[in-house]
């Protein structure tokens, strides 16, 4: 090799290497294992303390799982669905209508002080959510994943993007699949995530429509198992804003595939779930795990949760490691 081109390679290699130094978010993704050396028992710490509260409360579960998709379909999984109300943000995430029913924020700030105890300065809260919402589906019997980790915080927190972005249970399916794809998730992410309604409970204004007055004339959702709507009006007044009704009936703090069969038989609670018999990608997962007793379920929910968390992260130098959950530093 010449001398110039000698002295070309490594004016190349050197400048490669400052312009790694200058960005650093460009080798720093998510990795499993990313505290290893800096926090090796983070995710010891974080399931003690999520068991340690569904053990006195099982009805946590399904909102702490809740609260990482509302995290991830709001500018990424950055924690800014935890950030409170300040005199520089009065209408943060949390302020948002499909946010106000969210529960289990104390569950995070306790795992983030008992991880702080340990490793202070190092672990994230948007870290701790996805670790915490895993923790909850395998308290729930649910699928255990690895969860890679290395997510930095935001500093910004909006009600408006959380009513732009999160997806409402009156969703048709070519709302749903957009609003997938806008976030970079597969028809099959959506199919899979939305299963997550096995757990847990709804308010009964989220399906009300479907019972009372479907089309504003009184009538009742046409896709939703008349023998169903039945049941549910006995649970479910006109108006009802109070009750409460489980969302996989028997089976509500177990987590499982009875969910699809629910769906194939009618019987999603909301639009949003009969709205996966409308597509025939999404009503051939359902229909293949109804009939197969979930035979991948456990599996496809692990791949798509893991595909979720990578939404919109904040990595290497972006971002900050929240000192409180609730508040930027």
């Amino acid at each position: 090799m010449s001398t110039l081109k000698l002295f070309s390679s490594l004016l190349l290699l050197q400048l490669g290497a400052s312009l790694f130094l200058l960005d650093p978010t460009s080798a720093q993704g998510l990795k499993v294992g990313f505290y290893e050396k800096t926090c090796p028992s983070v995710e010891a710490i974080v399931k003690q303390t999520t068991d340690s509260f569904l053990s006195r409360a099982p009805s946590l579960a399904a909102p702490l799982l809740r609260m990482h998709f509302h995290d991830c379909f709001v500018r990424g999984c950055d924690g800014s669905v935890l950030l409170n109300s300040s005199s520089a943000n009065p209408q943060p995430e949390k302020t948002a209508f499909p946010n106000q029913s969210l529960r289990g924020f104390q569950v995070i700030d306790a795992a983030k002080s008992a991880v702080e105890k340990t490793c202070p300065g190092v672990v994230s809260c948007a870290d701790i959510i996805a670790l915490v919402a895993r923790d909850a589906v395998s308290f729930d019997k649910g699928p255990f994943w690895e969860v890679p980790t290395g997510r930095r915080d935001g500093r910004v927190s909006n009600s408006s993007e959380a009513l732009q972005f999160l997806p409402p249970p009156t969703a048709n399916i070519s709302d749903l699949k957009s609003r997938f794809s806008a976030k970079g998730l597969s028809v099959k992410d959506l199919v899979v995530l939305s299963a997550g309604h096995t757990i847990g409970t709804s308010h009964c204004f989220n399906f009300n429509n479907r019972l009372y007055n479907f089309t504003g004339k009184g009538d009742t959702d046409p896709s939703l198992d008349p023998n169903y709507i039945a049941k549910l009006k006995n649970k479910c007044r006109s108006g009802d804003t109070t009750t409460l009704v489980e969302m996989d009936p028997g089976s509500f703090r177990t987590f499982d595939s009875d969910y699809y069969t629910l769906v194939s038989k009618r019987r999603g609670l909301f639009q949003s779930d009969a709205a996966l018999l409308t597509d025939s990608e999404t009503k051939a997962y359902v229909n293949l795990q109804a009939s197969t007793h979930g035979s991948t379920f456990f599996k496809d929910f692990g791949v798509s949760m893991v595909n979720m968390g990578n939404i919109g992260v904040l990595t290497g130098a972006a971002g900050e490691i929240r000192k409180h959950c609730a508040f930027i530093n």
